[in-house]
C-alpha cells in the first residue's frame, strides 16, 4: 500500500470519528473506493466518491427499515 492509499483510509477515518453518527457509511465506502481509485491511479477521487456513494446508500438503507417497520406496526 503507497503512501497516498494509507493517507487517503487515515483521514477517512478520522473524519468519520470527527462527524459521528452522519456519517453512516463513508468509512466503508471510502475504503473501496480508495483501493478501486488506487488500481485506476485516482486513490483520493476514488475514496471521496466511495465515502459520498457509502454514505447515500446507508441514508437510503435507514430510511427503507424505517419505512418496513412503520408499514409491520
Amino acid at each position: 500500500m503507497n503512501k497516498i492509499s494509507s493517507g487517503v483510509i487515515a483521514l477517512a477515518m478520522l473524519m468519520s470519528l470527527s462527524v459521528g453518527a452522519h456519517a453512516e457509511g463513508c468509512l466503508k465506502g471510502a475504503a473501496v473506493g480508495g483501493v478501486a481509485g488506487h488500481l485506476a491511479h485516482h486513490a483520493v477521487a476514488g475514496a471521496i466518491a466511495g465515502c459520498a456513494v457509502g454514505h447515500h446508500m446507508a441514508a437510503k438503507a435507514k430510511k427503507e427499515k424505517a419505512a418496513a417497520a412503520a408499514t409491520q406496526k
